[in-house]
């Protein structure tokens, strides 16, 4: 009975959706975190009559056919790009990217990662860095002696010192955007990297060929509607419900043909 095998992969499908959600809701307050969606596709069918074929009764030809589905399949779980609100902070080395565009950091076997959680950090040497230590590249050190740090919306950081009235330029932050975002892969800790589906990452200061600017003291919050996300929660779970009614009437089909005499 196709019907099981069939309830079967809704299930799992509806299964897959549930821990997509539950990813969401547990990033809800993750810096620059997208939410991600599942999508699916229907699986092959059996072509018990193609459609178009002749009739052997009377030679007509038949208008629909009869195809039969055999499920559901994952299709893909991609990233719902939308800009989550931004947050006051008034952290000196906390930035957000208001618009396009990704911050390139180096990862210690030297490739190259993005993310848009600005979140920054400043290491015993002065390098500004990420939460988790990697260096935002191009490399950009603060003096011991500065008192404070200026970073306006192109990107250009300011260092300032007690016997200076003028701030003193360290470096420029460049923003990378992409074909296909929606295509990079997501290594965890708010990083990505490029595949061949993103394309190669477009390099520029920030403001021009498309990308946004820099806001210092402020962080991207998650763009995770949790509304949003209880109500898709409630359909998974019907859809599951359902699935699993179906399940029980095709056995409960099954045991009344085993009993038939």
């Amino acid at each position: 009975m196709r019907a099981l095998k069939i309830a079967a992969t809704g299930m799992s499908a509806q299964q897959m959706r549930v821990e997509t959600i539950s990813n969401n809701l547990a990033n809800m307050s993750t810096t620059g975190y997208n939410a991600r969606r599942a999508e699916f596709s229907d699986l092959h069918y059996q072509q018990v009559q193609r459609a178009g074929t002749i009739n052997a009764s009377d030679g007509t030809v038949l208008p629909t056919g009869v195809q039969l589905g055999l499920g559901v399949r994952p299709a893909a779980v991609s990233i719902h790009l939308e800009q989550g609100s931004l947050e006051a902070t008034r952290g000196d080395l906390d930035i957000a990217i208001d618009g396009n565009g990704f911050l390139e950091v180096t990862l210690p076997s030297g490739q190259a990662a993005f993310t848009r959680d600005g979140a920054l950090k400043r290491s015993a040497e002065g390098v500004i860095v990420t939460s988790d230590g990697f260096p935002v590249a191009p490399e950009i050190v603060i003096p011991d002696d500065a008192r404070s740090i200026s970073i306006n919306a192109d990107g250009e950081v300011y260092a300032y010192f007690d016997e200076a009235a003028a701030g003193q330029l360290l470096g420029q932050f460049t923003l990378a955007g992409f074909t296909n975002p929606k295509g990079l892969e997501a290594l965890g800790s708010n990083l990505f990297v490029e595949t061949e589906a993103s394309g190669a990452p477009q390099v520029s200061t920030p403001g021009i060929d498309g990308l946004g600017t820099v806001r210092q003291g402020y962080l991207e919050a998650s763009s995770v509607d949790p509304v949003r996300e209880i109500t898709e929660l409630i359909e998974a779970q019907r859809g599951y419900e359902m699935n699993a009614k179906v399940i029980s009437a095709a056995d409960q089909m099954l045991a009344a043909t085993t009993q038939v005499r």
